[in-house]
């Protein structure tokens, strides 16, 4: 009694000459996902990729539910490994599908014939091991449009594969084939999808934060963590720098005209930011904005924020509504953390009127009253690291 993981992989298919190399990518990804669980092996064959445990005692249902959230997958199932024989595939079939089919209503097989040498075709198949459930099991009916189980019988090179539907992957291409970016992470709903965004176009993340002692709690501080952990469900190991900026917010509050306080402490943010993706090898920053959402997040106020960038800014969630975010929030399973009670550094002096429509000159001559220099080494002199291993 032998179980394995069918893998497709759906866009990788479309990649031409380098579509081994994003294959690989997505072996390598979901070897680390898997590894706290027990030795898998993997091989490719035939557009599907097999990930076959090593031992008896992994369990294959945490296996699954970690190979759903890596990306580069469309679909997978889990499925019995049965030998080529007729026989045998009735067998197993029952053995393994038997529960389902006892309090199901309906089914279907379907089958594939891979390899031409075995000697029943694919409608054969479906027919004689249709008539051996239906032995079985009195009560079925078969449904061809809208059974309720389907039955899949695959005849491969090595072996037959017996499953039942495929599960949805997170689709995607595999992280690590699109280079690497820092994203800015609050402890709002925003940021969190916005990495996942990204991540799932290849891209590895690394996080930056900023905090505020004491205007911030630590409690702030491990809301983030926890998102960041969510986050590594998908998006794998990730590093999370958090910057101290305190001082920063009380030299722009002391010296610095009230309505600019947000945009002024936005350009600090996206400066420190790069500064450290290219510490880190990052070709890209990635933000939460959505357009008009807030104060900081009109065309105008973002084009005073990027400018101070050399690097690309990606805002993958500029054009969605607050709802779209949210009902990804809660697909991706960080919503309830991300409302949390516990404030970070964005929410610190916030103006009472804040500039939705600031120009560039005007920015530029309040922060002149600043050591702009001076306050960005002190914080990234600061910067703890935090390692994400989830």
């Amino acid at each position: 009694m032998k179980e394995i993981i069918l893998i497709k992989t759906g866009e990788i298919a479309l990649k031409g000459l380098n579509k081994s190399t994003f294959e690989d990518v997505l072996v390598k990804n979901t070897k680390w996902r898997l590894h706290e669980l027990g030795k898998f092996k993997f091989h490719k064959a035939q557009s599907t990729i097999y990930c076959e445990p090593q031992s008896d005692d992994i369990d294959m249902d945490e296996a699954c539910r970690r190979v759903a959230k890596v990306f580069g997958i469309a679909a997978f199932s889990l499925a019995r490994v049965a030998e080529k024989d007729f026989d045998d595939i009735v067998k197993e079939t029952l053995d393994f599908l038997g529960e389902e089919l006892e309090f199901a209503k309906t089914f279907k097989v379907e089958a594939k014939r891979a390899d031409k040498n075995f000697p029943m075709k694919s409608p054969e198949i479906c027919r004689e091991l249709g008539g051996k459930i239906l032995e079985k099991y009195h009560h079925l009916k078969v449904d061809v449009d809208n059974p309720e189980v389907l039955v899949m019988v695959e005849v491969r090179e090595k072996s037959a594969y017996i499953h039942g539907k495929q599960k949805p992957g997170a689709g995607g291409i595999p992280i690590g084939t699109s280079g690497k970016a820092a994203i800015l992470i609050s402890g709002g709903i925003d940021s969190p999808v916005a990495g996942y965004m990204m991540a799932k176009r290849g891209i590895e993340l690394c996080g930056v934060h900023f905090v505020s002692p004491p205007y911030t709690s630590d409690r702030a501080l491990q809301k983030v963590v926890s998102l960041m952990e969510k986050m590594g469900e998908y998006c794998g190991r990730m590093k999370l720098f958090v910057v101290p900026f305190t001082k920063i917010q009380e030299e722009i509050r002391d010296k610095c005209p009230e309505d600019l306080f947000t945009i002024i402490m936005r350009r600090f943010m996206m400066r420190i930011s790069q500064k450290i993706a290219r510490r880190n090898d990052c070709g890209a920053l990635i933000t939460g904005e959505s357009v008009g959402q807030v104060a900081s997040q009109t065309m105008k106020a973002i084009a005073c924020t990027d400018i101070v960038c050399d690097l690309p800014v990606f805002r993958p969630v500029i054009g969605m509504d607050k709802r779209e975010i949210i009902t990804i929030a809660h697909e991706i399973d960080t919503f309830e953390t991300s409302i949390l009670p516990y404030e970070d550094c964005c929410t610190v002096f916030t103006p009472k009127h804040p500039r939705t429509r600031p120009k560039l000159d005007q920015v530029e001559a309040a922060e002149a009253a600043l050591d702009l220099d001076e306050l960005i080494r002190e914080a990234i002199d600061g910067i703890e690291l935090i390692e994400i291993k989830r």
